[in-house]
């Protein structure tokens, strides 16, 4: 492993990413199919730039209302072509949004701990950029395809030119060095029941993972218990 793993309570915590265009939607949309529950950073994306919310109000205060629509919503294409061409005005709206994105993040972990959750899946296309939940995760799950796919789908889903798509591209980390340091690594870059195969096995082993550390944890308790009781029974009686 690249970073320590962590336990959230009683709760496995795995984060999911990967490029661009590498495919985290569909992985996690087969996580979802699977009863997983998923935390999805590019939906809660969406959520708190709804008009009148506050990072809205950041955005049309550091960027104008150029970047919005008729209706008050974000114009996303015409703010994705600022801040890809500027790194500064990306730093920017990261500072805009990022703290709204953490905390909606946190409150749904902790709303799964709370209903007994054994296992939760952060998505996040920044997670080892940001670095902000490597400390809570039992495990980084990586979805990998190759460089030339990556180009084409994000192409084709944007309606952006080959120069554009790799210039979003780099400005993440490497696909590569994700794939490194990753624990899991998903292969996206064949047929859609080839990636859902891997995704139902290592589902499996998440779930095997997580039952064997409840149960750890009970017979330790009981453990402890009996060690306790000998302990008082062998000093008072």
């Amino acid at each position: 492993r690249r970073h320590r793993p962590q336990f959230y309570g009683k709760m496995h915590i795995y984060g999911l990413t990967g490029g661009i265009a590498s495919g985290k939607s569909t992985v996690s949309a087969t996580l979802a199919e699977l009863k997983c529950p998923i935390i999805d950073a590019d939906v809660i994306a969406r959520e708190v730039v709804e008009p009148g919310r506050p990072a809205w109000k950041l955005i049309k205060t550091h960027f104008g209302r150029d970047v919005l629509l008729p209706n008050g919503h974000l114009d996303r294409p015409k703010l994705a072509g600022i801040i890809f061409q500027d790194e500064q005005k990306r730093r920017l709206l990261n500072t805009c949004t990022h703290p709204y994105i953490r905390k909606a993040m946190l409150w749904q972990v902790f709303r799964h701990f709370i209903k007994g959750e054994p296992l939760a899946v952060l998505v996040t296309p920044l997670l080892y950029e940001s670095r902000r939940f490597l400390h809570i995760l039992k495990g980084v799950i990586v979805v990998n395809c190759t460089h030339e796919q990556e180009i084409e789908r994000l192409m084709a889903r944007d309606s952006v030119s080959k120069a554009d798509a790799l210039q979003r591209i780099e400005a993440q980390m490497p696909l590569s060095e994700k794939c490194r340091r990753a624990d899991f690594v998903i292969d996206n870059s064949m047929s859609r029941e080839n990636t859902r195969k891997q995704v139902v096995q290592l589902y499996e082993e998440m779930k095997r993972l997580s039952s064997f550390q409840r149960a750890f944890r009970w017979i330790l308790l009981i453990l402890l218990l009996l060690l306790n009781g000998y302990i008082i029974k062998w000093c008072f009686y």
